[in-house]
């Protein structure tokens, strides 16, 4: 009787263990099917196997060899713009190759996307906040979706992004030479009327007041006030015009990147760039350059505020009170982004 009781005790065990295991196969069967149906509305559309992966043809090949027509005639502008940077380099050849070779030290503002093959040049004042954005998309594989929603601040930390000095000489030249290389620029007193008001005249900017902002005013102010020596928070363009074209600013060393030339920053003599956009046509050119990319469809770039931008007519204004010396000392600085870029004399200016 007592063997009998323990050989049903067990049979009971074994029963529930049987039924344990049943129900638990069942529901990884329930969860498998699951996942095969549902998981497209969970994915995020900017991971690398949506909207942001490499395709079959690079951004390189869709522009030198499109698959299909394009019928706003963009290639042909481009290209345009192309040409004239390399005969402007040819022109001035005397001055765009006073330095040869370039090093690794001098590469630190192009950015690279490994997976869609890109190099981007930044210039500061040239919507660099949002193609840093657009980049921390591209290259995030899935981590950002919307580059609006990734803070301005955290799109200039340097460990967000890749830059091509961090490569050796050899992955540096492959990529160079293999890669969609591109760059933005701006009418350059434009740039740098946009760069002043950024720096000098927002208060938040204490650091560029505390760094340049002491400098200038003890270098060119007479009588200046303790304070302003200090703080260096009131600085008068006419004193950031003087400061620049002082040659012993061009002793000190590079201009800060803010203002200094895009000939200086991005290399275009030594760096054949496959596309120049311009600040003029930021949306166009740069929703161009995403459509070559293969992600045009998913991805646009972010509009800026019209309202709060610099124009020429303020940046006019603001020429207004430099004298036609100072004029012609700052034109010959930024000569070269001038020619470079096909943008005019300004009418402003007082050059004879």
């Amino acid at each position: 009787m007592k063997q009998t009781l323990g050989e049903l005790m067990r049979m009971s065990r074994i029963c529930r263990m049987l039924f344990a295991t049943c129900l638990g196969s069942f529901i990884l069967v329930i969860f498998y099917f699951q996942s095969m149906f549902q998981p497209v509305m969970q994915r995020n559309p900017f991971v690398v196997d949506g909207c942001c992966r490499k395709g079959s043809r690079n951004a390189l090949q869709e522009l030198y060899s499109p698959s299909q027509l394009d019928p706003s005639g963009a290639a042909l502008l481009h290209q345009a713009r192309r040409d004239k940077v390399v005969e402007s380099c040819r022109v001035n050849s005397a001055f765009s190759r006073k330095r040869r070779v370039l090093t690794p030290g001098d590469l630190k503002h192009l950015v690279v996307d490994e997976d869609h093959e890109l190099i981007y040049c930044y210039v500061p004042k040239v919507a660099c906040t949002n193609w840093k954005r657009v980049m921390m998309v591209l290259t995030g594989r899935g981590k950002y979706s919307d580059p609006m929603e990734i803070p301005s601040n955290q799109a200039h930390v340097p460990s967000n992004l890749k830059t091509l000095n961090q490569y050796s000489i050899a992955e540096i030249n492959h990529r160079l030479k293999n890669y969609f290389k591109f760059l933005f620029v701006r009418e350059p007193f434009e740039r740098l009327v946009s760069a002043y008001r950024n720096k000098f005249t927002l208060k938040y900017n204490s650091s560029f007041h505390k760094r340049f902002g002491t400098r200038i005013i003890r270098r060119y102010r007479k009588n200046a006030t303790q304070d302003a020596l200090i703080n260096g928070a009131d600085v008068k363009f006419k004193e950031f015009i003087e400061y620049l074209v002082d040659p012993a600013t061009q002793r000190d060393g590079p201009l800060n990147e803010h203002w200094q030339t895009v000939y200086q920053l991005c290399h275009p003599c030594h760096i054949h760039y496959d596309m120049v956009g311009k600040y003029e046509t930021l949306e166009e050119d740069a929703n161009y350059i995403l459509r070559l990319v293969g992600v045009g469809d998913s991805l646009r770039f972010p509009s800026y505020a019209k309202s709060t931008r610099t124009t020429d007519a303020m940046t006019a204004q603001f020429f207004s009170n430099i004298s036609s010396q100072q004029q012609v000392q700052l034109y010959q600085l930024y000569k070269m982004d001038f020619l470079m870029f096909n943008y005019s004399i300004p009418s402003y200016l007082k050059l004879d």
